[in-house]
């Protein structure tokens, strides 16, 4: 089992490590493989090379879709001790291809751009550099334009102070500037957009677990949290991501119940929007804005409003599936024509190359913005068979992040 010669590259007299990397062994996960025999070849390539640090961030990545959170945390430190350059070479060979430097954080994928879907079938050549504070740069690869990354978090804010020191001064063109990535909690999401023309975003407050029992046992007014709204709410724990911790609280009474279930010290209120269609049911939206541009990444339709694609039945219901290919095939006339002023204030208040977010729509029409992070993933793993509609959306969306980079390094050079 050999995904690449040697699993190194060569440049400036030093080898980088090449691992089998993220969509390959997603890819694998999501269809059911079973990852155990590439989990015991990189166990026996450690064993005969400890320094293989190419194999350990392999393991973490495996560990990490077989959710075991402690192993993947042990592996990758272990592999960055080793090297914090990483590079994942262009899948189209080309004589000179652009070669694009990532700043990533350590963490899970969620602490990243998942970077490396976004440049499938591509000529472009990926370097990720891991940014630890504390610890100077690695040797730097040559560069055409480097990305920022990594993703807002309440852990990776120090990461992105770091990288915007660093890049204050960087001799290359950067998309995604760090400060304006620090920018997107979820209550700095709310005052950047909440004012936005055509534009519905529920007020996020950040309180602590003693605000949040005085609103349950009576002692706060909901209205003192959030001005101008009753309940029923929403809550999650502070800095959760992908629906965890996430609940409906129609009462005071549920807070309580709540909290028996959440351990959490802090968490973020919202008003409960309901965004059913007229049919009912919930239509989740998630868009991606690619140089202010936007483009349709999937659509999920649901009978419970907090919707995840995966549970939300696309894969059982033809219809479901039948819908999203319409929203796909009409959208540059229609979802984006219907909210065209709510798409260029969003793209013009977050300020950002490539920003995708979750959203809906308000029985009025409304853009109704969920949440938004330069983490949440675009990919093609969907099954070609079920889904013939996706892969040439999401080819568009991979050409159109590819045309980006290369426009920002033709305006540098011109400039």
């Amino acid at each position: 089992m050999n995904f690449h010669p040697d699993h190194r590259a060569f440049e400036n007299g030093k080898f980088l490590p090449v691992p089998i990397g993220l969509p390959t062994l997603a890819k694998m996960a999501f269809d059911g493989c079973d990852l155990a025999p590439v989990w015991n070849h990189l166990v026996h390539r450690v064993t005969d090379s400890p320094d293989d640090a190419a194999a350990l961030i392999d393991l973490s990545i495996i560990a990490h879709l077989q959710g075991r959170r402690d192993d993947r945390i042990q592996l990758q430190r272990e592999a960055l001790k080793l090297q914090r350059v990483y590079r994942q070479p262009p899948a189209i060979p080309a004589m000179a291809p652009l070669r694009l430097l990532a700043f990533m954080a350590p963490g899970d994928f969620m602490a990243n751009i998942p970077i490396e879907f976004l440049l499938e079938n591509t000529s472009i050549r990926l370097d990720m550099i891991y940014v630890v504070p504390g610890l100077p740069l690695p040797k730097i690869p040559d560069h055409d334009l480097a990305l920022v990354a990594t993703a807002e978090s309440e852990e990776n804010q120090t990461v992105l102070r770091e990288i915007g020191y660093i890049v204050r001064s960087w001799p290359r063109p950067i998309i995604n500037a760090p400060d304006r990535i620090a920018r997107l909690t979820r209550d700095g999401t709310w005052e950047l957009l909440k004012s936005a023309s055509g534009v519905v975003i529920p007020m996020n407050a950040r309180v602590d677990r003693k605000a949040l029992l005085q609103i349950g046992v009576g002692d706060v007014l909901i209205e003192d949290m959030l001005p101008e709204n009753e309940f029923p709410i929403i809550a999650r724990p502070y800095d959760s991501h992908a629906g965890k911790g996430l609940r409906k609280l129609d009462d005071r009474v549920a807070i309580d119940r709540y909290l028996q279930d959440q351990p959490e010290r802090e968490f973020y209120i919202a008003p409960f929007v309901d965004y059913r269609s007229a049919d009912g049911l919930f239509r989740k939206y998630r868009i991606v804005l690619i140089g202010g541009r936007p483009y349709a990444s999937h659509m999920a339709i649901s009978s419970e409003w907090m919707i995840h694609y995966l549970n939300a039945g696309m894969t059982a219901s033809a219809w479901k599936r039948a819908e999203e290919a319409r929203f796909m095939a009409d959208f540059d006339q229609d979802f984006a024509v219907r909210h065209k002023i709510a798409l260029r204030a969003i793209a013009e208040r977050m300020g950002l190359e490539y920003i995708p977010f979750d959203c809906g729509e308000t029985p009025k029409g409304e853009l109704l913005i969920f949440e938004s992070g330069t983490n949440m993933i675009v990919h093609s793993m969907d099954s070609i068979e079920l889904f013939p509609y996706k892969r040439p959306q999401m080819e568009k969306i991979f050409s159109a992040f590819e045309a980006m980079l290369r426009n920002a390094c033709a305006h540098s050079l011109v400039t």
